[in-house]
């Protein structure tokens, strides 16, 4: 029978389709206006009045692609609608183009979608610290969590001695850890808060420990900006901030000053009460990215660079246990941002939730999360098991970036 050999092809980003039809024996020029007509894009844009939402659609059309909107959009019984563009990159590039001289709200329409293409196809990443910078480029990092704590959900109580936290951070670091991310106080749901003084007491010792002994970053997960900037003058090169500096108004200045790598996460109220109640979110996903961008802009404002922006969508931190599978399925939208993306689902009840087991035995549970998030897109996974998901990593790095034996 002829043509049995058809096949149906996922292709996920530009280099895919560019070897593909490299393959073919396209000439390079060909190459490079394909491969754009290759990757079908879906764009939601909302609250757009009626009058404009009408104006996309036709265009669109006029393109080969198509917009959706409202069912009273045509005739215009409705005030606004939210509209999604479906096209492929170059139609989506040539509507831009196209409404880029239309006034007002179209023209600014333009602008937003060429910055968030510029964002969502970036590959590479560049995330400095206050003292290196990390080339973030076919291969994901790995954050040992290191908590110095006595009442953390997995691990509480294990290394509140100084000899024992250096001892494990080290052996993270030959286990592959790419950074130590050194915490003193639980995030867990329902933990009580401590004071920055006995947060220090609990980490500041390791840190200075570490900094003569380790060659990776060391990162303060830390709301407080007391305890960051005592962090950064031990040693620490980056602030995990699970607040996304909004607990404590000196965080930013420090984060500023010292020019630190910043992580900045979302999450709902605080540990205490994050988990309480009805969460509920209109789209979590879409919710996250925009109070993630916020917050970027928020940095950006008081003099961090957006270099040394990573975001965490917070898996977890006031969230369902559908919410955190959502985010985990959707973690590819977050490239929007334009910057790396960290995800921390290590040993959590999202997996217990599944699994039916409590932390310590989420082991392979947290490799099918942490092999999502990498698939998904993740740059950088947070992890207690470093000795196991950094061979979880290796393969699912192998499965995204391909392998070169």
């Amino acid at each position: 029978m002829p043509f049995e050999d058809l096949q149906i092809l996922s292709l996920t980003d530009e280099k895919e389709a560019k070897d593909l039809l490299g393959s073919i024996g396209v000439d390079p020029y060909g190459i490079e206006s394909m491969a754009p007509k290759m990757r079908h894009l879906n764009i939601l844009v909302k609250k757009v009045s009626c009058r404009h939402g009408n104006i996309i659609k036709q265009e669109m059309l006029s393109l080969g692609g198509d917009a959706a909107v409202s069912r009273g959009t045509v005739g215009c019984t409705d005030e606004q609608t939210d509209v999604l563009l479906m096209g492929t990159e170059k139609q989506i590039r040539r509507f831009a183009e196209k409404v880029a001289n239309q006034p007002g709200s179209l023209k600014e329409l333009s602008f937003v979608i060429k910055e968030a293409l510029s964002r969502y196809l970036t590959g590479d990443f560049l995330w400095k610290t206050a003292r290196r910078s990390l080339v973030i480029n076919k291969r994901t990092l790995i954050m040992g969590i290191l908590n110095c704590t006595p009442d953390s959900f997995s691990d509480g109580g294990k290394y509140r001695d100084k000899e024992k936290a250096v001892a494990r951070a080290l052996e993270m670091m030959e286990e592959g850890a790419d950074i130590i991310d050194v915490g003193g106080e639980s995030s867990r749901p329902g933990a009580d808060p401590v004071s920055a003084e006995e947060e220090m007491r609990r980490t500041i010792p390791v840190i200075e420990e570490l900094t003569r002994r380790a060659s990776v970053p060391i990162s303060i997960d830390t709301v407080k900006a007391s305890v960051a900037r005592a962090a950064l003058q031990a040693g620490a090169e980056i602030i995990n901030d699970i607040s996304a500096l909004t607990f404590d108004r000196e965080m930013p200045e420090v984060a500023a000053k010292s020019k630190a790598g910043v992580v900045l996460m979302h999450m709902r109220g605080e540990p205490k009460t994050m988990q309480m109640g009805e969460i509920r979110y209109e789209d979590v996903v879409g919710d996250i990215i925009f109070y993630l961008k916020k917050r970027i802009e928020a940095a950006e404002s008081w003099g961090i660079a957006s270099e040394h922006l990573v975001c965490d969508p917070g898996v977890g931190f006031g969230k369902t246990v559908s919410h955190n599978y959502t985010i985990l399925k959707r973690l590819s939208e977050f490239r929007v941002l334009g910057r790396p993306i960290l995800v921390g689902v290590s040993r959590k009840s999202l997996i217990g939730a599944v699994t039916g087991e409590g932390p310590e035995k989420r082991l392979e549970g947290t490799a099918a999360a942490v092999t999502a998030a990498v698939l998904n897109g993740a740059a950088i996974v947070r992890v207690h098991d470093v000795k196991e998901m950094k061979k979880v990593v290796s393969v699912a790095d192998a499965v995204r970036y391909g392998v070169d034996l």
